[in-house]
């Protein structure tokens, strides 16, 4: 499990660092329609922010635009895996 979540922070800093004409930024977008009732399913990109919030990872959006500085909160969530 930890080398999914790892796995997915890498995936997620090439995403945001893609053109925007490439058709994986659907990740961002909104679906229309609706849904029936009940609780709302959850989207990837829940479970990467959620990863994000137990790393204590703000802005990072931005941060994710920058190689360098992506690759060193990666390698920090790597020690914080392995401390665990």
């Amino acid at each position: 499990m930890t080398v999914i979540k790892i796995r997915r922070l890498e995936w997620l800093g090439h995403l945001i660092r893609m053109n925007e004409t490439r058709s994986v930024k659907i990740f961002e977008g909104k679906l229309e329609g609706r849904r029936g009732r009940g609780q709302p399913r959850l989207r990837w990109i829940n479970d990467v922010e959620d990863d994000l919030r137990k790393l204590i990872v703000k802005r990072w959006r931005t941060k994710a635009l920058d190689r360098e500085e992506w690759a060193s909160i990666i390698r920090e969530a790597k020690a914080k895996v392995k401390g665990l």
